[in-house]
């Protein structure tokens, strides 16, 4: 974000405030916002501009200069290359080795590998993603559906691990080849989710919103699968608003995805789909990570005490998330051990999707600054992480 500092310096002076008295009122130290004006990247986070925007009545993006992404790391970079490139390049066309690929055949390879998708196995996924999804690619028009949801996959899985250029090629792909509107919206969940973890939170404010308006059913008749995207929809919305500064159109949209989750009344995954899963927990997961945006780790606290995170699968993302927000609640409570607690128990049940969460390093940062010495397996955690120290 380069020019952050200078836009936090000039709405701060237009609101006629000091740096002592913008810290006061933000919460964000007076040492950060000093750093941050005399152009320390390092203090430019998303989390810190929308405190630092909260405080001075201005969306978080008219402080940020550009997008707030962080780089894979190497590691992470090799081990995807071979999928990236078949998400990128153009497809094969000569199986010089095999009998060309049928419809049959790879829709019942992606039915397989799906539950390494919810399971966070990367590892396999690394290995088995590229040739599948060569070969969805040479089924031509009558592949199609089958492209499509992988592409879906891809996409997800490059957000996931923080490869954006390649996410928006595999979900614009998916996107031009969705059949309807339900297909097109499932493509679209993921894009607002892409924008929220590149910054880019107004587009992704517009677009969900867009989205939301062409999906919104009539409650009284809408099938499951109606009210499941119309609520991702609203809930993308909120999720934006909230880390855009606004605060009650965060709040609407959160309201009108209950109502769709009490006419649910129920968890709901859409054509089995993992990434669409949505009703009453869903919701309730959503509305403590608004919370946990908007610094209220009181209220996260609160509202996990009545949240059924127990009942989900240990890998679904979102209740890895959950878990997150908790943890972060407490290390911002001074309960350490408790926040130290959580984020091992993530790492024990996702190993793999845990060490591409930035947001993990943030808490696991909170929590070693406030101990005076470091365990063993706060250090362990620290290299899972990739905490530098």
């Amino acid at each position: 974000m380069g020019n952050a500092g200078e836009n936090v310096k000039t709405v701060r002076k237009r609101r006629g405030l000091s740096q002592r008295e913008l810290a006061a009122a933000s919460g964000v130290s007076l040492s950060t916002i000093r750093k941050l004006e005399q152009g320390d990247r390092e203090g430019a986070r998303l989390e810190t501009l929308r405190m630092l925007a909260a405080a001075l009545r201005v969306p978080t993006m008219r402080l940020a200069a550009g997008p707030h992404e962080e780089d894979p790391s190497t590691a992470t970079v090799d081990q995807w290359t071979e999928v990236r490139n078949a998400i990128e390049r153009p497809p094969l066309t000569v199986w010089a080795d095999d009998e060309p690929p049928t419809v049959a055949g790879v829709r019942n390879a992606t039915q397989e590998i799906s539950p390494l998708f919810s399971g966070d196995e990367y590892g396999a996924l690394s290995v088995l993603l590229p040739r599948l999804l060569q070969e969805a690619d040479a089924l031509g028009p009558e592949g199609r559906a089958i492209r499509v949801r992988l592409l879906q996959l891809a996409g997800w899985l490059m957000v996931q691990t923080r490869q954006f250029s390649a996410a928006e090629t595999a979900l614009e792909r998916a996107l031009d080849d969705a059949a309807d509107r339900m297909e097109a919206a499932a493509t679209v969940n993921t894009q607002c989710w892409l924008l929220l973890r590149q910054g880019e939170l107004s587009r992704a404010y517009d677009l969900a919103v867009k989205w939301a308006d062409e999906t919104e059913p009539k409650i009284s008749r809408a099938t499951p699968a109606e009210l499941s995207t119309w609520g991702w929809m609203l809930l993308r919305v909120s999720a934006a608003a909230v880390r855009n500064s606004q605060p009650g159109d965060a709040a609407d949209a959160l309201r009108f995805a209950k109502a769709a989750a009490v006419a649910l009344g129920r968890e709901f995954s859409p054509e089995n789909d993992f990434l669409r899963t949505f009703g009453p927990t869903t919701v309730a997961l959503k509305r403590a990570e608004n919370a946990s945006v908007a610094d209220r780790p009181d209220v996260v606290l609160r509202l996990a005490e009545a949240i059924p995170a127990k009942g989900l699968k240990p890998t679904s993302n979102n209740r890895n998330r959950h878990l997150l927000d908790v943890a972060d609640a407490y290390a911002k409570t001074g309960q350490y051990a408790e926040a130290f607690g959580k984020l091992g128990q993530i790492n024990n049940d996702s190993p793999e999707w845990l060490p591409n969460q930035r947001y993990a390093r943030v808490i696991l940062g909170r929590v070693i600054k406030g101990r005076r010495t470091l365990t063993a397996e706060m250090r362990a955690m620290a290299d899972v992480v990739g905490l530098p120290f």
